[in-house]
């Protein structure tokens, strides 16, 4: 599974961004998929993730309420909206893919497949 993430860049604080995972085979819908971030000199952290095909999505309480996760089956891609934006959002996110589906979607270490990681960077 190859992962494209992209839809990152500069914005003001408030602002916002939607990012793009696409998928070169069938995963949504089908695995789980997360949304990880890791801003400059931090571990990556967990954001989002969409489990057990699609019918329960968790978010991390820093982005609940702010950032959403859709699908689109038929592109084979997941989107996070990412409203309200604030300068501790400023991070690189990353789409990845657990085919093992591990009940530990939050963690790093469930995950089989990466994108390349899109920069996000919020201005004060």
């Amino acid at each position: 599974v190859q992962l494209q993430a992209s839809g990152g860049g500069p914005v003001q604080a408030g602002g916002s961004l939607r990012l793009s995972c696409a998928a070169s085979k069938r995963t949504v819908g089908r695995y789980n998929l997360g949304w990880f971030r890791q801003a400059p000199g931090k571990e990556c952290e967990f954001v989002a993730a969409i489990v057990w095909g699609g019918f329960s999505i968790y978010y991390a309480d820093s982005v609940k309420g702010r950032f959403t996760v859709s699908r689109d089956n038929a592109k084979n891609t997941v989107y996070l909206q990412m409203n309200s934006l604030k300068p501790e959002d400023t991070a690189v996110y990353y789409c990845a893919v657990d085919a093992g589906g591990s009940p530990q979607y939050y963690s790093t270490l469930s995950y089989d497949y990466w994108g390349q990681g899109t920069l996000v960077t919020v201005s004060s």
